[in-house]
C-alpha cells in the first residue's frame, strides 16, 4: 500500500518528469499531468519500472475543465492528494514592444491560472492530509527579466498566490513550497515563445552549465520532505534575489548586461 500521492503536471520532460521518478523510489503513487498523450505514455512507462502505482491523465493546465478533471481522476483512482506540484510552464522571450499581446496571455494562462486551477480543486483534499502544495517557480518571479515580462509576471502572480495562500492556511497544516530552480538543463527554453508566438526552437543559453533536471527534482523532494516554504537553488540565484532586495539599480544593470549577451537578444546593448 502507497503511503502518498502526489500530483506533477509538466511530467512528461524536464523538472516534472524527473521529479516524477524521484517520488517514484518512495514508496508513493504518482498521477502525472501533460498535453502531450504520447510523451505522457513514455514518462508513464519509465515510472512503472519503479513502481505500478502510476496514473497518466492528458491535462492541459490552462483549461481549468482539465485541471478539474485531473483532479477528479485521482481521487477516483487513489482516493487522496497528499503533494500537488504545480510544474507546468512554458517561457518566452522578446521585447515587450515587438510582442503580440497574445503571448503574454499565453504564458499566464499555463503558468499562472494552470497553478490556480489545479491548486483550487486539489485544495479540499490535500486539506484533509495536511499535504503541500509546490510551485515550480523561477528567479524571474523575484526579479524581473528583460525580454521575459510575459514569463516573470506569470512568476511574481503565481509567487504572490501561494504566498497568500500560506498565510490563509497557518492553521491548517498545509505546507506551500515556492521552489526556484534558476537556469536548469531542460526544453523550456526550445518551446520559449518569440514575439509572435512561435516556438523559439533553439536554447539561447549553454544548457551543459546548469544545473539538471535530476538535480532539481532531488532538492525539491528534500524541500517537499521538510516542509520547506521556499527553495532557491543555486548560488547565482541566491545571491541575485539577496542583492535585488539591497541594489536594486545594480541588479538591473547586471541582469540587463547578461540577458543583451544571449546569442540572438532582442535585448539592443
Amino acid at each position: 500500500m502507497v503511503e502518498k500521492v502526489v500530483i506533477i503536471t509538466g511530467a512528461s520532460s524536464g523538472i516534472g518528469k524527473a521529479c516524477a521518478i524521484r517520488f517514484a523510489k518512495e514508496n508513493v503513487a504518482i498521477v502525472i499531468a501533460a498535453r502531450n498523450k504520447e510523451n505522457l505514455q513514455e514518462s508513464g512507462n519509465e515510472i512503472r519500472k519503479i513502481t505500478s502505482h502510476v496514473l497518466e491523465v492528458v491535462c492541459d493546465v490552462a483549461n481549468k475543465s482539465d485541471c478539474e478533471f485531473l483532479i477528479t481522476e485521482t481521487i477516483k483512482k487513489f482516493g487522496r492528494i497528499d503533494v500537488l506540484i504545480n510544474n507546468a510552464g512554458i517561457s518566452m522571450r522578446a521585447v515587450f514592444n515587438d510582442m503580440d499581446v497574445s503571448v503574454l496571455e499565453k504564458v499566464m494562462n499555463i503558468n499562472f491560472y494552470g497553478t490556480v486551477y489545479c491548486t483550487k480543486f486539489a485544495l479540499p483534499y490535500l486539506l484533509k492530509t495536511k499535504g503541500t502544495v509546490v510551485g515550480v517557480s523561477s528567479i524571474a518571479g523575484f526579479i524581473g527579466l528583460p525580454a521575459r515580462t510575459g514569463y516573470s509576471a506569470s512568476k511574481f502572480a503565481m509567487q504572490g498566490f501561494l504566498e497568500a495562500l500560506r498565510t490563509e492556511n497557518l492553521k491548517t497544516g498545509l505546507n506551500v513550497l515556492i521552489a526556484c530552480p534558476g537556469f536548469t538543463a531542460s526544453n523550456i527554453r526550445n518551446t520559449a515563445l518569440s514575439a509572435d508566438g512561435s516556438a523559439q526552437k533553439e536554447s539561447p543559453r549553454d544548457e551543459t552549465k546548469m544545473m539538471t533536471s535530476e538535480q532539481v527534482a532531488d532538492e525539491i523532494y528534500k524541500a517537499v520532505e521538510n516542509k520547506q516554504q521556499r527553495l532557491i537553488l543555486t548560488f547565482e540565484g541566491k545571491m541575485a534575489v539577496f542583492l535585488s532586495k539591497l541594489f536594486p539599480k545594480l541588479i538591473s544593470k547586471l541582469v540587463f548586461n547578461k540577458l543583451a549577451k544571449e546569442p540572438n537578444s532582442p535585448i539592443k546593448d
